[in-house]
């Protein structure tokens, strides 16, 4: 992984930014934080093997009792420059779905914004603006019932199985960059395109809010907001209890997302949900990590095969991605989870 750049002070500047810095954090001589504490986390390896390529069988948690607030980074892999050939298509081979769940999106109508269901996957479209966009979908069925409601202002609309952020790109044409599952708390995110490819493939999801296990991990929400002049969402749990995930920047090469909660996170705050085979068909191989030093113990570094990670703790930063190419969405982003913090 590439190191974070840091900004770099001549000695004067150095100087005037620390007395700035000493002024804005003392108050009548009382020291004030100046930021968030650093906190470690657990990761646990949930993950199992398996065959199936459209199997989420990589499943990895975040576990804390002090979390606040940390960031998600979605990243072009380190390869995505060498590519010509972008492989998205599904790869069925080996799976059997027959005993999944499907639920009907024929629900009772609560109001008139309800839409109807229909036959084919239904599309709405929730705000737009000439350069930000969210479009939302109404599929024939889903695993689970498409009782939470989507809020952007005042507008609710009901019933929706998918909602996708569009954005306009650097080349001035529209890029969906981030999609969200309401009935269960899954999302997806990709950069922008880099100049050489048209578009890129997602691969890997994560879960924001208190992780569970109902036949596959997932969050349950009460409701998702949306604040389109902030780009942040605001979900509901259905438990109690609130997050916020706000769009920070995104760019050709990456797409970072800040998520906050009110108070302390529940205890398995987060996880990422993705698929491995082999090493050439996954959309994650491999896991590397950094632990948060301490007095007296440096910071560690790891890196391991993503089905041979054991649980590591301390956890700083978590880097999941592939360093080959991968038949199966080739072009998919890495994720790295860090700045996890307190209050």
């Amino acid at each position: 992984m590439p190191a974070t750049p840091e900004r770099a002070f001549s000695r004067n500047a150095f100087a005037g930014h620390a007395l700035r810095l000493l002024a804005c954090c003392t108050v009548l001589g009382t020291p004030v934080a100046a930021r968030a504490e650093p906190v470690g986390v657990t990761v646990r390896n949930e993950s199992v093997a398996a065959t199936c390529a459209e199997t989420d069988n990589v499943t990895l948690t975040f576990v804390s009792d002090k979390v606040s607030r940390f960031r998600i980074v979605a990243r072009h892999p380190a390869y995505a420059g060498l590519l010509r050939v972008d492989r998205t298509a599904p790869d069925f081979d080996t799976c059997d779905f027959s005993g999944d769940p499907v639920v009907p999106a024929a629900t009772p109508a609560p109001a008139a914004a309800q839409p109807a269901p229909a036959a084919t996957a239904q599309r709405i479209t929730l705000y737009e603006t000439p350069d930000l966009w969210l479009t939302g979908f109404i599929f024939p069925s889903f695993w689970r019932a498409a009782t939470v409601p989507f809020r952007v202002g005042t507008e609710v609309t009901q019933g929706l199985h998918m909602v996708q952020l569009w954005v306009r790109g650097e080349n001035q044409q529209p890029e969906e960059i981030l999609v969200v599952y309401p009935p269960d708390g899954y999302w997806r995110a990709r950069p922008l395109s880099p100049a050489h490819l048209a578009s890129t493939a997602y691969g890997s999801s994560f879960l924001l809010g208190p992780v569970e296990q109902a036949e596959r991990p997932l969050v349950r929400l009460k409701e998702i907001g949306f604040a389109p002049q902030t780009r942040t969402f605001t979900l509901s749990f259905a438990d109690g209890g609130k997050a916020r995930l706000k769009l920070a920047g995104v760019d050709r090469d990456a797409l970072t997302l800040e998520a906050e909660f009110d108070g302390t996170a529940p205890r398995t705050f987060a996880a990422l949900r993705s698929m491995y085979v082999t090493e050439g068909n996954a959309d994650v191989a491999r896991v590397s990590w950094r632990t948060l030093a301490k007095t007296g113990a440096p910071a560690t570094i790891g890196e391991a095969p993503v089905l041979s990670f054991t649980d590591a703790d301390n956890v700083a930063r978590l880097w999941a991605g592939r360093l080959v190419p991968s038949r199966h969405n080739t072009s998919a982003p890495d994720f790295i989870f860090d700045g996890f913090a307190s209050r």
